[in-house]
């Protein structure tokens, strides 16, 4: 039976991480030519911060309670009957819409209030709110694709949201190529960036944003599901919202929380002017995790929320300790490569208006902090089981922990370090959060399960952890010895790049097999599929 539920995971999952593979690629695509274009410097931290915004207001306002609360309430309506479920959707879907499109307004009107306390540069300060005007409306976008994605999911439908991104990802490609061909300054400066430039920049990343919310909504009139805009609020269409109240409390704990520890971080990021490079490490880590722990919560959640809703701890159980397994095989490895290969890959890969110096802190930066993907995919899992029993109390005491580690690592290295070593303090002080929210998830499950065979992951761990180490060591033996022969820096960062995945692909492909790591055969079934 286990071996029926694996499989059945890994063919589901396969077709969800080559999309997820294909939208972190093209996604890393499109943020090397926007950093190739824009630099790491005030400008690039204007856009980056501006970009960032939409996100922040839709997690603090909406995004936390669409995650934690739509998708296991959803599950629920469903075991009540085609009917029932089509109407409750229907008014959950349009009170989501109405609270995002009301959001939006006031965020935009506010664009200048945003922006003020966390950027003081003048020009700076002025270019990052016209951004702002432009790319605020992304918030409605983000609330009605996270709506329609919950509703494709719960109907067994993940293919649609996973490769939504890919068509963003393109239009913000094409957008830098239009940026390239607009006439403007030589150096980029917030004072000489012109108004098209601006605009070109600005409405590409919205309509990349509008084109992901399209494909989705195609996907879900294709599942036969038609929206019927329901506006009468009270006394229907409010009972959805009624029902999730009791939740609500702990979400917007666990939202301002974490939305704390963000703003820390761009304040910290921005006043040394770092943001843009941050946003680059962040982004290749999430790179790192997306292709195969986003694909394993899209699987996992949907068959948790129904072992909860039968109260199947049994199920819960060995969902989780088989997400925890696939998560350790596909993330130690990557962990190593990025120790040991991150400041080649980072030299090599980010060019035109960014140096090779700069290229290669964000690669430092990369690799000291390259030990938080375990621990952060092991919590991403850890809290949607809380979120499926309806618990969001747990999870917001969770990330307050994971928060005041974080804050507090980042201002105790402020106060001692450089401004050069900021950005490896940020970077090292999200993993560390990872760590102590990892920990204390465990612990708390436990209490709840008891015995959770973890046994079974930490055997995993030991045997992916020594073939890894083995095959890290090489390809850093490799990168020593060829890089010293080389005096470009990029041409050397290439063929150090080239030589250390090589040896270390190889040799870890060697070591797995001697070692044994039975999911590796699911990984073969899911890289077929």
């Amino acid at each position: 039976m286990v071996e029926t539920s694996d499989g059945s995971v890994a063919r589901t999952g396969g077709q969800i991480a080559l999309a997820s593979t294909v939208s972190r690629i093209t996604g890393f695509a499109r943020t090397i030519a926007l950093t190739a274009v824009l630099g790491v410097a005030l400008v690039s931290d204007a856009y980056n911060a501006a970009n960032s915004f939409p996100n922040m207001v839709f997690q603090l306002l909406l995004g936390g309670i669409l995650a934690s609360v739509l998708l296991p309430y959803l599950t629920r309506q469903r075991t009540r009957g085609r009917v029932l479920e089509l109407e409750q959707t229907q008014r959950v879907l349009t009170v989501g819409a109405i609270a995002s499109a009301l959001v939006t307004v006031a965020a935009v009107l506010l664009a200048p209030r945003i922006v003020a306390p966390l950027i003081k540069d003048p020009g700076q300060q002025e270019l990052a709110t016209l951004f702002a005007y432009l790319l605020l409306p992304e918030i409605f976008f983000y609330g009605v694709t996270a709506m329609m994605t919950a509703v494709l999911n719960v109907r067994s439908v993940f293919g649609a949201p996973a490769w939504a991104p890919v068509i963003n990802n393109v239009v913000l490609l094409v957008t830098v190529a239009v940026f390239v061909c607009v006439p403007g300054p030589v150096t980029l400066t917030p004072e000489t960036m012109t108004t098209t430039q601006i605009l070109v920049i600005g409405v590409g990343t919205l309509f990349g944003i509008v084109a992901q919310t399209t494909v989705v909504a195609v996907a879900l009139h294709r599942n036969g599901f038609r929206w019927n805009l329901h506006v009468r609020l009270v006394p229907y269409t409010w009972r959805p919202v009624r029902t999730g109240v009791p939740l609500l409390g702990w979400v917007l704990v666990y939202v301002v929380a974490g939305q704390v520890g963000v703003w820390v971080t761009m304040r910290v990021a921005l006043s040394h002017n770092v943001y843009a490079m941050y946003t680059n490490v962040d982004l290749l880590f999430q790179v790192a995790y997306g292709i195969l722990g986003v694909s394993l919560l899209t699987v996992l959640m949907p068959k948790i929320a129904r072992s909860v809703a039968v109260g199947d701890d049994a199920g819960v159980v060995s969902d989780l300790g088989r997400g925890a397994r696939y998560s350790v095989v596909a993330l130690i490895p990557v962990t190593v490569a990025l120790m040991v290969l991150g400041p080649s890959l980072t030299t090599l890969i980010f060019f035109g208006q960014v140096d090779a110096a700069s290229g290669r802190l964000i690669g430092t930066a990369l690799a000291v902090s390259a030990f938080g993907l375990v621990p952060f995919a092991i919590v991403m899992l850890q809290l949607r089981v809380f979120y499926a029993d309806n618990d969001t109390r747990t999870p917001a005491l969770i990330n307050i922990v994971m928060v005041v580690t974080k804050v507090t690592v980042v201002v105790l290295a402020t106060a001692t370090m450089g401004s050069e070593s900021v950005i490896l303090a940020l970077c090292v002080a999200g993993s560390v959060s990872y760590v102590s929210g990892a920990v204390l998830g465990h612990v708390l499950l436990r209490k709840r399960y008891g015995l959770l065979g973890f046994h079974h992951v930490v055997e995993t761990f030991g045997r992916i952890t020594a073939a890894a180490v083995f095959a890290g060591g090489c390809a850093l033996a490799a990168v020593l010895v060829v890089q010293g022969s080389v005096e470009d820096p990029r041409v050397a960062a290439a063929v150090a790049l080239t030589a250390g995945l090589t040896m270390g692909a190889v040799i870890l492909l060697t070591a797995c097999k001697v070692v044994g790591v039975p999911e590796i055969r699911h990984a073969r079934t899911l890289l077929r599929l």
